[in-house]
């Protein structure tokens, strides 16, 4: 019993399902231009030890052969800053192309026909965006700052332009780094969290990101259908 627990143990860390004890260097990232970069949200269920051990048995050789390459995720840091849904984790991986990345979810049930079913029996939370990057990217999540994510759903593409701008004018002037910046998501069916903007952002400490906080809340918000923000 000991030595599964260990070995469960290991595995989770290796999929990135990491504990905030593990957070104890800067994660780097550098995707380029044409891979696909996925995004999850996750909570997951308990007593699925063994769930989870089938799970990644089966699917990940599947996806690595169409692919998939998994990256470090990150834990969620007490209590949602804005919005009304509170994850555990941040999971970060990516594809090779977008082909194998929409061909993974028609393959894999051939492999494993209840995928999905066992996906919400895993999980009681599933939110999966990817973006076709256009362009490489690179970026840094360091523990010992402040970092934040934020998405945004917008009402009308025009008039959330222009909000856009002015909270990109007021992160940058309070201190704020921009670390990631994407739109154009997209989320298979089942698995919706495609947010229209977003964006994760770096700050020396709390009080460099509460200075502008304050200011983002009073902003005129009448543009923007939905939020959610967390610190990671």
């Amino acid at each position: 019993m000991k030595l599964l627990k260990i070995s469960l143990l290991t595995l989770f860390l290796a999929v990135n399902f990491i504990s905030l004890n593990a957070q104890s260097k800067t994660k780097t990232y550098a995707l380029k231009k044409g891979h696909v970069f996925d995004i999850i949200f996750i909570n997951t269920k308990p007593d699925t030890k063994q769930k989870l051990q089938n799970y990644f048995k089966t699917a990940f050789p599947v996806a690595e052969k169409m692919g998939y390459h998994r990256l470090p995720g990150v834990a969620i840091k007490g209590n949602p800053t804005q919005g009304n849904y509170h994850p555990e984790s941040m999971i970060f991986g990516y594809w090779d192309t977008l082909n194998g990345r929409e061909k993974f979810l028609q393959d894999i049930q051939k492999i494993m026909p209840d995928f999905h079913e066992e996906r919400r029996n895993i999980w009681s939370t599933f939110g999966l965006t990817y973006y076709e990057l256009k362009q490489d990217l690179s970026f840094n999540i360091d523990p010992e700052k402040f970092n934040i994510a934020t998405a945004y759903w917008h009402k009308d593409k025009s008039s959330f332009q222009k909000f856009k701008q002015r909270w990109i004018q007021k992160m940058k002037k309070a201190g704020g780094q921009t670390q990631v910046e994407l739109t154009e998501g997209a989320s298979p069916f089942g698995y919706n969290y495609n947010p229209d903007y977003f964006i994760i952002t770096t700050w020396e400490n709390k009080a460099a990101f509460e200075q502008f906080y304050k200011e983002n809340l009073n902003m005129d918000h009448s543009s923007v259908k939905h939020v959610n923000q967390f610190q990671i």
